[in-house]
């Protein structure tokens, strides 16, 4: 999810429309409209040709368009249309049909643009399965065709699809051009958001979707079962982030019975976070201190600034004292840790180990429940369209399709995270995500055993649920808890000891 760190990732913009086997691609502005038509013109290219991947301006491959206005009413529009359906293109026309009536705003009754928008989903999902298979066949031909297609038919200011869509293809693109190397390099670049602008756009995934609420309640439910008689207690947080999973964990041992334990909190930084703060994590640990004081809560920050996917983290940097009852909190951070299919060092398991080896009362885990983690490239691409099509889904739910923010708080929030996904091979995939199974194997092979969640957890969650849709669920299992959208789980919580 968004709280991943970055390296080296450069920003991107979906690739252009480019000139296809078929035809090239004409805009046609529409009066009393801001979306255009798109139309295809006959063309001489190549039967053969396929699609070319422009890094920048400077190398374009795309054809030049041209423009018309079209001045008559819609009736006149409908004619026309009926009329080059007709013609000898009928499935190149018929793109055309789905792309003009699905993204554009047009004047057609309801029913009739309810069932083209359920054919163009349908259709839709079934052409992404297609590129993607062909992909996985070396089939280029037919992923190059289908590519031309899916550009007609993806947007990311559409149906959840459409948008998951727009950027499941950029990852098709990406992984089709550069053949396993350095493929991010392939996408085409855009300005970076400002600091500012990239903390509000995670403040409005935070606050528009329960996920991130439900790790943190979750785990600081579990901290604070476990610290519940403790009277020194330190924290060791892997991605602290913004620091917002501390302030409700202040706030409940401020009214503990008896008082509040001395508290000590050590975060790890990521570069994301810190370039979204504006700042190093002298911000978190100054906001977290007021917060303590403000609440009467003896308090101390320790600030660890590495990065925990390169495997940096030693137990020197942690400052663990004698006399400390010591949590660890590892939330949506260790699917970034490389593991035995991408280094002989297995840092995801050492960094386990070294925990273990720090003695710590209770470990928390949240993670997305996701297995993409070694998965070959088709079976990778069918649950990552499965997982994050749910996603878009609850998002669309909260977040209105008109709301100015909404493209690129999944932009710059989530996309990133699907392009790697698809995108990506070897160290390049930081996104490596694992079912819930696999962890527990992970833990048990360190020397954890599962430790018990609190019956108040699941109460407090079911409160915070309700101020959602009703399609979330929560389901508690085999000493686990899991936040799932509609059929499908989303997120994982445990914890260990």
């Amino acid at each position: 999810m968004y709280k991943h760190p970055r390296q080296g990732i450069e920003a991107y913009s979906l690739p252009p429309f480019e000139a296809n086997s078929v035809g090239k691609l004409r805009y046609i502005p529409v009066n009393n409209s801001r979306k255009r038509y798109c139309m295809l013109e006959p063309s001489s290219s190549s039967p053969d040709s396929t699609v070319l991947v422009s890094n920048n301006n400077n190398n374009s491959t795309h054809e030049d368009t041209s423009a018309s206005c079209v001045t008559d009413d819609f009736n006149d529009k409908i004619k026309e249309l009926e009329t080059a359906m007709m013609g000898p293109d009928c499935l190149d026309l018929a793109l055309y049909y789905n792309d003009s009536f699905v993204s554009t705003p047009c004047q057609v009754t309801n029913s009739w643009r309810s069932t083209l928008e359920a054919v163009s989903r349908r259709d839709l999902r079934a052409d992404l399965v297609s590129c993607a298979k062909a992909m996985s066949e070396n089939d280029l031909m037919m992923a190059n065709s289908m590519m031309e297609k899916l550009r007609l038919m993806v947007s990311v200011s559409g149906e959840p699809i459409q948008r998951l869509g727009a950027y499941l293809l950029e990852g098709l693109v990406a992984q089709l051009a550069s053949s396993g190397s350095s493929i991010y390099k392939s996408l085409n670049r855009c300005p970076e958001p400002a600091s500012n602008e990239l903390l509000s756009y995670m403040h409005i995934l935070y606050e528009v979707c329960p996920y991130f609420k439900f790790g943190y309640m979750s785990a600081n439910g579990a901290i604070a079962e476990a610290m519940k008689n403790e009277n020194r207690v330190h924290i060791i947080d892997f991605q602290i982030g913004q620091g917002s999973q501390w302030v409700t964990l202040i706030q409940a041992f401020a009214e503990r019975p008896g008082g509040p334990p001395w508290i000590r909190i050590t975060g790890i930084d990521d570069m994301a976070s810190a370039y979204a703060r504006g700042g190093g994590l002298s911000i978190v640990g100054n906001r977290l201190a007021k917060l303590a004081k403000k609440f009467n809560v003896p308090f101390e920050f320790n600030s660890v600034s590495v990065s925990v996917s390169v495997a940096e983290v030693k137990p020197n940097n942690l400052g663990v004292r004698s006399g400390e009852a010591l949590a660890v909190n590892f939330a949506f951070v260790l699917h970034h840790m490389p593991d035995e299919s991408v280094s002989t060092e297995n840092h995801r398991d050492r960094l386990l180990r070294m925990v273990k080896g720090l003695s710590p009362k209770v470990v928390t885990l949240v993670e997305q429940e996701s297995n993409t983690n070694t998965a070959a490239f088709f079976p990778r691409f069918m649950e990552t369209m499965d997982y994050y099509d749910a996603m878009f889904e609850s998002i669309d739910v909260t977040l209105p399709r008109n709301h100015k923010q909404r493209i690129n708080v999944e932009q710059h929030c989530l996309a990133r995270d699907v392009v790697n996904i698809i995108a990506c091979e070897g160290a390049d995939r930081v996104e490596r995500h694992e079912l819930l199974g696999k962890w527990r194997l992970r833990f048990g092979m360190a020397g954890f055993t599962p430790y018990p969640l609190s019956p108040l957890v699941n109460s407090t969650i079911k409160r915070l649920l309700r101020n959602y849709s009703d399609k979330y669920r929560l389901e508690e299992r085999d000493g686990a808890l899991y936040l799932g959208w509609m059929k499908r789980d989303l997120v994982a919580s445990c914890a260990w000891k």
